[in-house]
């Protein structure tokens, strides 16, 4: 979840009140910002892209994109395609090839970066930046550290808390799950969740299975069936620190399961 995902405020159906008028608003809403943290993209090893002058664009419906200034790519691993793609809002895009000489595949990586060189005048600003596939990068590092899955939203937060509300979890409608000491997460744009001790969960309700996923706020998650519903918990077994407080804890969802929250 992000400012232009789900309820947040460049969203297509903010889930808030203004103390002004959406109405002549634009239904498609554009935000870009400075990006001040160190960007770093390493492809088969080598590094392409390093930069501290990157921009975030916001855009309603879409995760956020870095943009960095084309300058700061190295000149001399890109190649200009005759690839072109409109965008009502940003306006004609210009693709360039990536190939790596000094990474050993040789393999041409194509229309890997693009670019908006005369962009609309409500995107005037892109003038001068480029972006480029993030999930065809093999690392991406912000500062030091390697991210997870895909860039953090600076504006997505997740709170981990300590409560004492009771949390009954039924599966089929048999309690399989309840405690008086749960840690409620909230995260940006989603709705509370609550995790369960799992000293608290019925013995013999959880079954591993072999599902991941990866969270960039929380880290990766493991996956169980519940009470033989298939992946209806997952865990955070080496959280991020913003989840840590959920360690050794399970949240349930899925067909047939029904959390009730105090």
């Amino acid at each position: 979840m992000t400012l232009t995902l789900g309820t947040g405020p460049l969203a297509g159906q903010p889930g808030g009140a203004f103390n002004f008028s959406l109405d002549e608003a634009p239904m498609h809403r554009m935000f870009f910002e400075a990006y001040p943290r160190r960007l770093r993209a390493v492809l088969a090893g080598q590094t392409i892209l390093d930069t501290t002058q990157g921009r975030l664009l916001h855009e309603t419906a879409i995760l956020p994109v870095a943009y960095v200034p084309l300058a700061d790519l190295d000149q001399s691993l890109l190649e200009r395609t005759g690839s072109s793609t409109h965008c009502p809002f940003k306006g004609d895009a210009s693709y360039w090839s990536l190939r790596l000489p000094d990474a050993g595949d040789g393999e041409l990586h194509e229309d890997f970066v693009w670019a908006y060189e005369q962009p609309l005048e409500a995107a005037a600003w892109l003038d001068g930046y480029a972006s480029l596939y993030w999930d065809r990068v093999d690392e991406i590092y912000v500062e030091d550290e390697l991210q997870l899955s895909h860039l953090r939203d600076p504006y997505h937060r997740v709170d981990a808390l300590e409560s004492s509300r009771r949390v009954v979890v039924r599966a089929n409608g048999e309690v399989i799950a309840e405690t008086d000491r749960p840690v409620m997460v909230f995260e940006t744009g989603l709705p509370p969740r609550a995790y369960v001790p799992r000293v608290d969960v019925k013995a013999g309700v959880l079954a591993a299975s072999d599902k991941r996923t990866i969270c960039p706020y929380k880290g990766e998650a493991a996956y169980w069936s519940a009470a033989g519903i298939p992946d209806g918990a997952w865990s955070y077994e080496t959280p991020l620190p913003e989840a840590l407080r959920a360690q050794g804890h399970v949240a349930f969802d899925g067909e047939g399961i029904e959390t009730q929250v105090g």
